[in-house]
């Protein structure tokens, strides 16, 4: 009966070392993100159009202006 027992302890600590061994398997590094090549880039996109410029002030009148 003590070998049973010893057995499937073993026999857990055999699975719990499987189960943390494929858990936390090391991560590959990133492959760095290689930049467009400038035959290959994508055509820039067009900058938004400007925006109008400010109307002109009329042109201001005098405070008294002359009589007919």
């Amino acid at each position: 009966m003590r070998k049973w027992v010893f057995l499937l302890l073993a026999l857990v600590l055999a699975i719990n070392f499987v189960t943390v061994g494929i858990g936390c398997k090391a991560k590959a590094p990133e492959k760095p993100k290689e930049e467009a090549k400038p035959a290959e880039a994508k055509p820039a996109e067009a900058p938004p159009p400007a925006a109008p410029a400010p109307a002109e002030k009329p042109a201001e009148t005098p405070a008294e202006a002359p009589k007919k």
